[in-house]
């Protein structure tokens, strides 16, 4: 008696997380962005057909734009209404954090990374961008032996009481 599973549309909760962001980069601070989107992206974001992992932000004058952030067609849109799926977005940010995050990405150096993307209580798309820099390859085997060790940690203290 095997049914066949309809994909169901999301109204909220997470849609993709971007599990590469916290093993390549420091993330010192988070902020929460709306997206510019058109009705068959959301309508591909409510399936599910996103991928962050190759997708940065970058400011560029008074905005802050999302680059390489792909969101599959919606297959039941005709060819005329379909989007681009690799298009660049802006991003919906306050002018001061606009302002700041412009500052930290010149200034200091630091990369704007796309950590996650959900559908707030409201149904809105939003996106959770974080200010990180970058880790070099020891930093992230310290992680890993880190990890490693809470893990065996947690193992004993499990088996010993």
């Amino acid at each position: 008696m095997a049914k066949d599973k309809k994909k169901t549309m999301m109204s909220t909760g997470t849609i993709a997380v971007n599990r590469r962001a916290r093993h390549d980069y420091a993330i010192e601070e988070e902020f929460e962005a709306g997206i510019v989107l058109t009705g068959t992206e959301v309508k591909s974001l409510r399936m599910g057909t996103v991928n962050l992992s190759d997708s940065y932000a970058a400011p560029k004058g008074d905005k802050v734009l999302l680059h390489n952030l792909y969101i599959g067609e919606y297959p039941h849109a005709p060819p005329r209404a379909q989007h681009e799926p690799k298009r660049i977005r802006p991003l919906l940010l306050h002018k001061r954090e606009i302002a700041r995050l412009t500052g930290a990405v010149q200034r200091d150096g630091l990369t704007l990374v796309p950590m996650r993307m959900y559908f707030n209580n409201r149904g809105i798309a939003k996106l959770a961008l974080g200010l990180g820099r970058g880790k070099r390859q020891v930093d992230k085997r310290q992680d890993i032996k880190k990890r490693d060790w809470d893990r065996r940690k947690a193992a004993i203290l499990r088996r010993e009481g």
